[in-house]
């Protein structure tokens, strides 16, 4: 597999000749596939988008819905001229999003310049890093196919846990590598900025991430300050 890489401005962006999972291994795949989540938060997405207003829409778990939460003062600073959409759900993994992006039709009168994914760290404890990637993958291909003129900004998952080799950090780190071969420079864009999060030792502290997963006022506004300007030129 040849990977080629580019740091553009501090956009890391990759193209993959050859991907790691087919078509097939993609119906094979637990974490590629829908799972129901109509749950009243979706109600409310519905609801939102039906204006069909929203240049850069947000896809992911607690994490991004974390923007309503410790997010709430950086999210209009930071993002508040691209018309973004938070579509965060806590708890959830990659299938729910494809669920609520296909069945629940959460995107469907929207016209998005840029999507920003970032999802799997549920899907940590069930799935292996092959499957979960596989399933981010999915959500990637109908995002395409409903909205081929729609960029990606696929960010890694996040670290997580304590110390840099706790198993759990490492599965993140794993799954990460193969995200990382899914840009392809046109469409779709990867950006790790996972080191942002962390001391010099690879150490995560609570002032960052008080749980040692979700997201303090201060780590909002460092993802913020990681992408804005990307967003920026991505939805030119």
């Amino acid at each position: 597999m040849l990977v080629r890489r580019i740091v553009s401005t501090g956009l890391v962006l990759a193209l993959c000749v050859t991907a790691p999972l087919g078509a097939k291994d993609a119906k094979d795949n637990p974490a590629a596939q829908p799972r129901p989540r109509d749950v009243p938060r979706h109600k409310q997405f519905l609801k939102i988008v039906e204006k069909g207003e929203g240049d850069v829409i947000f896809l992911g778990d607690s994490i991004t819905q974390g923007w309503e939460g410790n997010g709430k003062k950086v999210w209009p600073e930071a993002f508040g001229a691209f018309k973004p959409v938070n579509l965060g759900i806590g708890g959830d993994q990659t299938g729910d999003v494809i669920w609520r992006i296909t069945v629940g039709k959460e995107i469907e009168p929207l016209k998005p310049k840029l999507a920003v994914i970032m999802i799997g760290t549920n899907n940590m404890s069930a799935h292996t890093p092959e499957q979960i990637a596989g399933g981010v993958k999915a959500i990637i291909a109908e995002l395409q196919k409903q909205k081929p003129d729609t960029k990606v900004l696929l960010l890694a998952i996040f670290p997580r846990s304590p110390k840099a080799d706790d198993k759990i950090r490492v599965k993140v780190n794993d799954t990460n590598k193969i995200l990382a071969t899914f840009g392809d420079d046109k469409k779709v864009f990867y950006k790790d900025i996972g080191e942002k999060f962390l001391e010099k030792d690879g150490t995560l502290e609570k002032k960052i991430m008080p749980d040692f997963l979700h997201l303090s006022e201060e780590g909002y506004k460092i993802w913020a300050d990681a992408i804005k300007e990307d967003i920026a030129k991505l939805v030119k």
